[in-house]
């Protein structure tokens, strides 16, 4: 097989990547609003591979979405709870674009980044009217194996 070469960043290199990420939140967002929405509802989805984030109005029609491989993270830092905090950075830039101030936060999954990325909704100047769990729980679960006979 061969010896397995560690690749180490330089600093130059460690720099540009945050550049980049830092470019993608600052992209121009490009959101017509027919009419100035106040209220909506924000989707998080946290797996343990990314984070996901919905922006909807109260019917449900969505407005704008974005995820942490949308911004730039790759591999397993889109996982990460820092990544999240960007991703949900970003959504209330997308949400200051369209006009909407109250929020419910409706949260989904199981993955690292659920907690940051509520706590960065509510610093980053959002009201959250509500917050609520939707994750799925079986309730019965799946049919066990057969008895093992030898």
């Amino acid at each position: 097989m061969g010896k397995k070469h560690v690749i180490k960043k330089t600093e130059e290199e460690i720099i540009k990547e945050s550049n980049k990420v830092e470019e993608a939140l600052k992209k121009e967002i490009k959101v017509q609003p027919v009419q100035r929405i106040k209220d909506g509802k924000i989707y998080i989805s946290s797996s343990y591979n990314n984070t996901l984030m919905t922006l909807t109005d109260l019917k449900g029609n969505v407005l704008s979405w974005t995820s942490a491989s949308n911004i730039g993270f790759k591999g397993t830092k889109k996982a990460t709870p820092f990544a999240a905090s960007k991703v949900a950075e970003a959504m209330v830039q997308r949400a200051r674009k369209v006009g909407i101030e109250n929020v419910e936060v409706l949260v989904k999954g199981i993955g690292s980044g659920r907690e940051s990325a509520i706590r960065s909704l509510a610093t980053h100047g959002l009201n959250i009217v509500s917050l609520k769990d939707i994750t799925p729980i079986p309730h019965n679960g799946c049919r066990p194996p057969k008895v093992r006979r030898v």
